[in-house]
């Protein structure tokens, strides 16, 4: 693919995003909430990927693997605590 379609996934990703935001901002239930903030999570990480390929740095992939493991360790740890009320 080109340069110019990346740029252009990248900022239709970067919009996406904030509909998302929004959803998380007023969303009606805390599971909306929580689902929200993981979808921004995602993309964020597609974003930090597509940086990757536009820059050809590797260690993008790694930033991206971290981050995609902290929203995945955060969305578990706030699902947890919504479900029970408290972490451990």
């Amino acid at each position: 693919m080109s340069k110019i379609a990346f740029e252009a996934i990248s900022i239709f990703l970067a919009l996406l995003a904030f509909v998302s935001l929004y959803r998380a901002y007023k969303g009606p239930t805390p599971a909306d909430r929580v689902v929200a903030i993981n979808v921004i999570s995602t993309k964020v990480t597609v974003l930090i990927g597509l940086l990757a390929i536009l820059t050809n740095q590797d260690a993008f992939v790694d930033v991206a693997l971290i981050y995609a493991m902290m929203g995945f360790v955060t969305t578990v740890c706030v699902s947890k605590y919504m479900e029970k009320g408290k972490l451990f």
